[in-house]
């Protein structure tokens, strides 16, 4: 049996990658610095979880003991634990090949060596050291996950303005359906094949309008949705369509499905 240590077991991208995996059969051991309860939703029945602080080192060998592959789905937006990411990736490397795990395999974003935003940068940052790490590893670039894009819609209800940049358009994606991407990985390239990277694109790419659209539809929020211009580099990047992979769009579970599944 393959057992998959998933870095970062507890967070959004994290439970559906532990989800995924112990539906196909697979042993999987859920990292995390703090563990829900038992009983907690975010815990997923079958797995098991550690904890182990990769910045402190504290509790990773005995997180990554008898690991055939290691997925990780760290994050953080601001501050400190974003500028602290890439060496907690390097960390997490370091501490897989002692382990002697088989393959590494990273979540991060489609294109994003291409923007210079800061949370952008530490993304591609990570991927490099994915893709010069001294064992087989694979990199899993991902379109925007539908709870972001929703995220941003309902940050703008609160003030009464659903945000719809002009000239943006994206190509949301599931969690479920990247985890399925990110347990291939990890499955398939348990063959000692060097470094592999593999683009995500949810199903269909939408003009950021037409989401907005859907999302006030299928949640009944108020708000009036709103055409307003987004400056600086990030908004140069989405209006050159940087984020979309229409040639890659694996996903399965449409923006509008998805909205519907959680009303």
């Amino acid at each position: 049996m393959v057992l998959i240590a998933v870095a970062g077991g507890t967070g959004t991208a994290g439970r559906a990658v532990v989800a995924e995996a112990v539906a196909r059969g697979h042993a999987v051991r859920a990292i995390s610095r703090h563990l829900p309860d038992a009983g907690d939703p975010r815990r997923v029945p079958g797995a098991s979880y550690v904890t182990a602080d990769f910045r402190t080192g504290n509790g990773v060998a005995a997180a990554f003991d008898g690991a055939h592959a290691v997925v990780e789905t760290l994050d953080a937006r601001t501050g400190a634990a974003l500028k602290a990411l890439p060496a907690t990736s390097v960390a997490v490397l370091a501490a897989a090949s002692r382990a002697g795990v088989g393959r590494g395999v990273l979540l991060t974003i489609v294109n994003a060596a291409e923007c210079s935003m800061g949370y952008y940068q530490v993304q591609a940052s990570r991927a490099r050291s994915y893709a010069s790490a001294g064992m087989p590893t694979s990199v899993v670039y991902a379109t925007q996950f539908h709870d972001l894009v929703a995220g941003v819609f309902s940050a703008g209800a609160r003030v009464g303005l659903i945000p719809a940049f002009p000239g943006v358009s994206f190509q949301p994606i599931s969690t479920a359906d990247v985890a399925r991407v990110l347990v291939d990985e990890a499955v398939a390239g348990l063959d000692g094949a060097g470094h592999h990277s593999v683009r995500a694109g949810g199903p269909s790419v939408w003009t950021m309008k037409a989401l907005a659209e859907q999302w006030k539809s299928a949640t009944g929020r108020r708000g009036i949705v709103t055409s307003m211009p987004l400056p600086g580099a990030f908004g140069t990047f989405l209006r050159a369509g940087r984020n979309l992979v229409p040639e890659a769009a694996v996903g399965r579970e449409e923006f509008g499905d998805w909205l519907a599944g959680r009303s």
